[in-house]
């Protein structure tokens, strides 16, 4: 079925598994530096009819994926989410609008199966704003020094934590994962935890799972690996490097940090991609054993259906707010939306604020402020007042966080 054609490329769905195939090591070339497939049947790492494929003259030679999943917004709604992965065009046909096309089907077929939102993570961060993608979440890279890291006394309570085999829990994780509830946070469908599998296998040296609760009451897991094990024996900086953190309650994240923070045999441990907020180094006497190494960008969000996603998320105050849309590539979306205590709806009215759809994405979960917006000339205040109250209107308690990749 050709989604997309123009005078040089066809835009089709894939669905022969030879295809499919062809599609995941033809994006592995695109990156360069990822590692081949190993031969592996794809059919378990791919949702049937949601890989498309670009061709020219035949030949396949860009490709575009996802997964249907969900995405958690403010107030704690989980909203249908598109996760967008997977793109690539081989070297030797860039430039020629191949991921234009790609870009252009995928997005409306995301809207044809009546997905609210997608996100993706960006391997360039110059190529997705102009598809209507922006930055709606970054997560921080942590760095703790064990010998300095003194855990305060008065910190609140927590439960056992066990060692687990990874290739035994998948389930057990899998459950643990489905009660999470921050902003931000998107499912881990099944293909997410294939790959998942496929990743573990593919490592090199050992690596660890620990998971907080009393059985059948989990509540949280850390996976980790040592990041310099062939020097392990006699090296004088033994680091451990966390691969997964996900805590549902406040108890399963002191209990995990503290079996991090009493690993013997450690001197540093790494934990990278954490929220921007996490409160890691107040719970040291030391706070400065636990140090920010960088900051990035994480999820990019792009809003395919503005009023279903506006109506889903909550609010912090009730005054109205009229915001104005465009949408070049969707256009039904673009227009005027009043925000009030009726609830979110069209409107005829002049904007107090006017963006494009960009821009609505980065202030969505509300990671990104709109009078920053303003300052980057990304969204332009028409009535006065108007982008402190969308602040207040669109704040939330925690900073957006996913902590998953794809």
């Amino acid at each position: 079925m050709t989604l997309h054609s123009t005078t040089t490329a066809d835009v089709r769905i894939l669905t022969g598994t030879g295809d499919v195939a062809r599609a995941a090591a033809l994006f592995r070339t695109a990156m360069v530096g990822f590692p081949p497939s190993a031969g592996r049947d794809m059919t378990d790492l791919h949702e049937p009819g949601r890989t498309l494929g670009a061709f020219m003259d035949g030949e396949l030679v860009g490709t575009a994926d996802a997964y249907s999943s969900w995405l958690t917004v403010p107030g704690g709604a989980r909203v249908p989410h598109a996760a967008v992965t997977h793109i690539g065009v081989l070297p030797t046909h860039t430039r020629k609008g191949l991921l234009t096309s790609l870009v252009h089907a995928q997005l409306a077929d995301i809207a044809a199966r009546g997905e609210v939102v997608a996100s993706l993570r960006a391997s360039e961060a110059v190529i997705y704003e102009r598809f209507g993608y922006a930055i709606a979440s970054r997560a921080a890279d942590f760095e703790l020094d064990r010998r300095r890291a003194q855990l305060r006394e008065n910190l609140g309570g927590s439960g056992p934590v066990r060692l687990v085999n990874e290739a035994s829990a998948r389930k057990l994780l899998a459950d643990i994962y489905d009660k999470v509830s921050w902003t931000g946070s998107i499912d881990r469908p099944a293909y997410w935890w294939n790959q998942r599998q496929q990743w573990a296998a593919t490592a090199a040296g050992p690596s660890y799972l620990a998971v907080h609760g009393t059985p059948g009451a989990e509540d949280g897991f850390v996976g980790y690996h040592p990041a310099n094990a062939a020097e392990w024996f006699g090296s004088r900086d033994r680091t451990v490097v966390v691969d997964d953190f996900v805590a549902t309650s406040e108890r399963a994240y002191l209990g995990l940090t503290r079996h991090l923070a009493a690993l013997d045999l450690i001197d540093t441990v790494r934990l990278p991609l954490r929220p921007v907020d996490d409160p890691l180094p107040l719970l040291f006497t030391d706070a400065r054993s636990a140090r920010v190494t960088g900051v990035r960008d994480e999820t990019w969000l792009r809003i395919v259906d503005v009023l279903a996603a506006l109506q889903l998320r909550s609010y912090r105050r009730a005054e109205p707010l009229v915001l104005g849309i465009s949408d070049h590539l969707l256009p039904a979306n673009s227009g005027t939306y009043r925000i009030d205590a009726a609830g979110v709806q069209r409107s005829d009215e002049p904007a107090y604020i006017s963006t494009d759809v960009a821009g609505l994405a980065s202030a969505y979960l509300g990671g990104v402020r709109w009078r920053a917006l303003s300052t980057a000339g990304r969204a332009r205040e028409h009535r006065p007042g108007a982008l402190a109250a969308a602040d207040e209107l669109f704040a939330t308690a925690t900073e957006p966080f996913s902590g998953t990749g794809f």
